[in-house]
């Protein structure tokens, strides 16, 4: 029987957006760093390119058979950006636009998040192009297991460890750690990948890690007065744009802070009420449906106007190039909290600051998955649990100084007037991580 072979989905030219933008993240990626290296004169120019790109890019592809008995061969890949500060640290997502390029700008990405967050990992990613929606909880499991052991000892708890992202969850990280265990007999091998299930070493606070750091990171800007006309998540009307597990999960812990949520939405589409939502019934009705555009006491707005709507807080927790320079001019919020992985372009960075609206990065915003991920690694590590008011009471004392690191730059680089805290926070990760290279030397 001859397999069937899904497309390897290398763009042969810059894929663009209806306004002739440059939407590839790799691209986008290192726009953000060219920005970040200009209040970076003294680094070394041999040490920005190496800084600049991945250490190493796997793509891989193998065959797997589904439940109807076809052969279906899939691309993976498998981005290693830096293990200067440790091993490699980055999850894997399923998806069907899944391209080498958006995995290496992913694994770049974290490189600067566990260098902001100041955990000894780098950055790395993994991504497999498929539909989960599609795929059996078998066909899911047999992807899983063939794609981690064609990577064979490229990944490994002392050189790069997976986590869940995009379509992937405890029960993928589980399979994870099966396969590499199978493969390592008679090692500890539970750190080797985190987001696991409890009782396979996982830790208590890292299912909802991602959102809460959203929160502590927004609550902590707030206090340091950085969003003009915006002092407190208590009070201020939120608008959440993807209600997957760190948009659902952040709708519910800002909601419990005194927010008002007032707009959802999913890839089905998007409710609004500006009175707020029922947090909990619209989370109820998209597991019942499959989609929060059937809670009935909102009015259903395309994902556009969500976006478009006016609020105090966005939180874009879907995927990249949401805000752009078609619709930057149009954002009505005082402050964007990115809970995705690129969800702002270039363009509509420089169009939100010159509008004053402030955009909380995602290598920040977003850092406390990674900082939940290396505390279950230091508990596996340690053949330790910790509980989760200790999980908790770590992460928000990490991102804390995430945030006043990152402010503190960004003032003494002039501010809004002079730059954004996504290029203040890039200066900070990259000079940090800068550092640890020189430090450690360059050898032989």
């Amino acid at each position: 029987m001859l397999p069937t072979t899904v497309p390897n989905r290398l763009p042969t030219e810059p894929p663009l957006n209806r306004y002739q933008e440059d939407v590839n993240s790799f691209h986008i990626a290192q726009k953000q760093f060219d920005r970040a290296l200009a209040h970076l004169p003294t680094l070394q120019h041999g040490l920005i390119d190496f800084l600049r790109s991945p250490i190493r890019s796997i793509a891989l592809n193998f065959p797997v058979e589904m439940d109807d008995g076809r052969v279906q061969t899939f691309a993976g890949y498998r981005v290693l950006h830096s293990r200067i500060r440790g091993p490699g640290k980055g999850g894997v997502r399923y998806h069907p636009d899944v391209t080498e390029d958006e995995v290496r700008a992913l694994a770049g990405w974290m490189t600067w998040k566990t260098a902001l967050i100041d955990v000894p990992f780098g950055g790395a990613k993994g991504g497999v192009v498929c539909d989960p929606k599609t795929l059996s909880q078998g066909e899911l499991r047999r992807i899983t297991r063939r794609f981690i052991a064609d990577l064979g000892d490229n990944i490994g708890p002392h050189t790069d460890i997976p986590a869940p992202d995009l379509y992937t969850n405890q029960q993928t990280m589980a399979w994870i750690y099966d396969t590499y265990d199978g493969l390592h007999p008679g090692e500890n091998n539970l750190p080797v990948v985190t987001g696991k299930p409890m009782d396979l070493g996982g830790s208590y606070g890292r299912g909802e890690a991602t959102a809460r750091g959203v929160l502590f990171a927004a609550q902590r800007l707030l206090q340091r007065k950085a969003v003009p006309g915006l002092n407190s998540v208590d009070g201020a009307r939120v608008i959440v744009q993807g209600f997957g597990n760190a948009g659902s999960i952040a709708a519910k812990l800002f909601h419990e802070q005194g927010a008002i949520i007032i707009g959802a939405s999913d890839s089905q589409g998007a409710i609004l009420c500006r009175d707020g939502l029922d947090v909990a019934a619209v989370a109820s009705c998209k597991a019942e449906h499959g989609a929060v555009a059937h809670y009935p006491q909102a009015n259903v707005i395309t994902n556009e106007e969500l976006l478009e709507a006016e609020c105090d807080i966005l939180i874009p927790a879907a995927m990249e190039n949401q805000i752009h320079a078609g619709n930057a001019s149009r954002i009505a919020c005082k402050l964007v909290c990115e809970a995705a992985n690129g969800p702002t372009t270039p363009a509509a960075d420089d169009i939100l600051r010159e509008r004053r609206i402030v955009v909380l990065p995602d290598i920040l915003a977003n850092a406390g998955g990674v900082c939940v991920s290396y505390f279950e690694w230091v508990q596996n590590i340690e053949n330790e649990q910790w509980d989760l008011e200790e999980v908790n009471g770590k992460l928000l004392k990490k991102m804390c100084r995430a945030v006043d690191a990152v402010v503190d730059r960004w003032q003494q680089l002039g501010g809004e007037r002079k730059t954004d805290l996504r290029t203040a926070a890039l200066a900070l990760a990259i000079e940090r991580v800068a550092h640890v290279a020189l430090a450690r030397g360059i050898w032989p």
